[in-house]
C-alpha cells in the first residue's frame, strides 16, 4: 500500500471512530465501578446528619406520581428517615401486612437506575416499578396493565450493565409465581414485552409497526435498565406498566380510571410483593 493510500485509510477510520456512537465502548461488565452508591450515601448522610436507617424492604418506583399523591391525600405515608438521596423524597407506608417505601417522579432509564442502586444499598430487598405506557399491541380496552417479562433495549443505561443484545429479560423465577397469584386473585393482567425508549417523542410509525411485528405490547422509559441493572447485581426487581394511551391518536386519552389508577395499582403491587417476599431465602 502506497502512502497516499494508507493515509486515507488512517483518516478513514479516524472518522469512523470519531462518529461511531460511544455508548458500547470501554464497557467491562465484570469489572467494578469506582463510584459506589454506598459510598455516596455515606457523603449524604453525613452532610444531612442522617443515621444510616434501612429502608422498607418493599420498594416502588412512581414515575406518574399518581399512587404517591392518592397515599398522601389519605393520610397513608411518613417520610422516609433512612433515604438519604440527594434527588428524590422516599415515604413510607404500610400495606397488607408489609412495609413499603414509594419515590414519585422516577421517569427514565437512567434516573430509575440511579435510584435502584441506592435503594438496595439502603436495605431495599425487592424493587417495584409501576409505569404508565402507551399501547403498541392492543392487548384489550385502555387502561390495563401488563406484567413486564422483557424489555427492548432501546435505552443507553442498560449497556453500562450487561453485553449487547436485543432484550432485558425480567427475573421468570420472580415473574412466574407473580403471574399465577394475580390471576388466581382474579387480576386482569397481561404478561409481555415492552419497548423501552429514551425519546417517547421520537416514537416514528416505523419504529411502532416493528415493534408490534415483535409483540411488543407497549411502550415504556424504565424496564429494559432496571432488568439490566437487575440482571448484573443479582437483586430481585419486577417493572407493571400501565396502559393509558395510544400516545396521544386519539381524543380522551391518558385516562387511568377510578383515582388514577393508584387503587389497582397497589391491589398488584401488595400481591406481587406478599408472593416474592413471602419466598426469600
Amino acid at each position: 500500500m502506497d502512502q497516499s493510500a494508507n493515509f486515507e485509510k488512517i483518516c478513514a477510520e479516524i472518522e469512523e471512530m470519531q462518529t461511531r456512537a460511544p455508548i458500547l465502548d470501554l464497557k467491562s461488565h465484570a469489572a467494578p465501578s469506582i463510584f459506589l452508591p454506598e459510598n455516596m450515601l455515606r457523603e449524604a448522610r453525613r452532610q444531612k446528619k442522617l443515621s444510616a436507617t434501612p429502608v422498607p424492604p418493599v420498594c416502588i418506583l412512581d414515575p406518574d406520581g399518581d399512587l404517591l399523591k392518592q397515599l398522601q391525600a389519605a393520610n397513608r405515608t411518613s417520610i422516609c428517615g433512612g433515604w438519604a438521596c440527594y434527588h428524590t423524597t422516599m415515604h413510607a407506608f404500610e400495606h397488607a401486612g408489609l412495609q413499603f417505601g414509594i419515590i414519585g417522579g422516577a421517569v427514565g432509564a437512567a434516573f430509575s437506575v440511579l435510584l435502584a442502586e441506592q435503594a438496595f444499598a439502603s436495605g431495599c430487598e425487592l424493587l417495584i416499578s409501576m409505569t404508565s405506557a402507551g399501547q403498541i399491541t392492543a392487548s384489550a380496552p385502555a387502561p390495563y396493565f401488563i406484567l413486564i417479562e422483557r424489555a427492548l433495549r432501546d435505552e443507553g443505561t442498560s449497556y453500562h450493565y450487561l453485553a449487547p443484545s436485543r432484550y432485558a429479560e425480567a427475573d421468570p423465577a420472580l415473574t412466574r409465581p407473580v403471574m399465577a397469584a394475580l390471576l388466581a386473585a382474579g387480576r386482569h393482567v397481561h404478561l409481555g414485552a415492552s419497548w423501552t425508549t429514551d425519546a417517547p417523542f421520537r416514537e416514528t410509525a416505523a419504529a411502532v409497526d416493528a415493534a408490534r411485528a415483535e409483540n411488543i405490547l407497549a411502550v415504556e422509559m424504565e424496564a429494559a435498565a432496571l432488568y439490566a441493572f437487575a440482571r448484573a447485581a443479582g437483586k430481585r426487581v419486577l417493572c407493571f406498566a400501565q396502559v393509558t394511551n395510544q400516545m396521544g391518536q386519539i381524543d380522551g386519552d391518558f385516562e387511568k380510571g377510578e383515582a388514577n389508577g393508584a387503587h389497582d395499582a397497589l391491589g398488584l403491587i401488595a400481591i406481587a410483593a406478599r408472593v416474592v417476599m413471602g419466598t426469600r431465602k
